[in-house]
């Protein structure tokens, strides 16, 4: 058995949770990466908007590991957390699990580190709210 597909610990609810079209589909008949990378993105900045109580910008993405494809029939559950937190920035912790066989089966596909910048009203990095 593959190290990725097993009985994974309970978490939180998803932020975000989405089926892949066919047109998401590569050459090889898994997903394109900029596809997972721009749900990722979403979910990082809904919890992101809610540190930062506003607006803000995705400025890096660190320690990104494609672990596992992501293939048609997958439901691609992601999972977002505040790991991080600076004076104007912060890091999210993003993480992609697929369900698979009509939810028999969990993989973790990928997970990455987002950083995230709060901007103002002139799109300029501004102070995290208080805690």
């Amino acid at each position: 058995m593959n190290d990725n597909v097993r009985n994974l610990p309970k978490r939180s609810d998803p932020v975000l949770r989405v089926i892949p079209g066919p047109s998401d589909i590569n050459a090889n008949g898994h997903i394109f990466g900029g596809w997972v990378l721009g749900v990722m993105d979403q979910a990082g900045g809904i919890v992101a908007g809610r540190v930062s109580q506003g607006a803000c910008a995705t400025v890096a993405i660190e320690k990104m590991e494609f672990i596992a494809p992501i293939l048609l029939r997958d439901i691609i559950s992601v999972y977002a957390s505040l790991e991080r937190r600076g004076r104007t920035s912060m890091g999210i912790r993003i993480e992609v699990i697929a369900t698979r066989e009509r939810g028999q089966q969990e993989v973790k596909v990928t997970e990455g580190l987002f950083t995230f910048v709060a901007l103002d009203e002139q799109h300029k990095p501004r102070p995290l709210p208080e805690r």
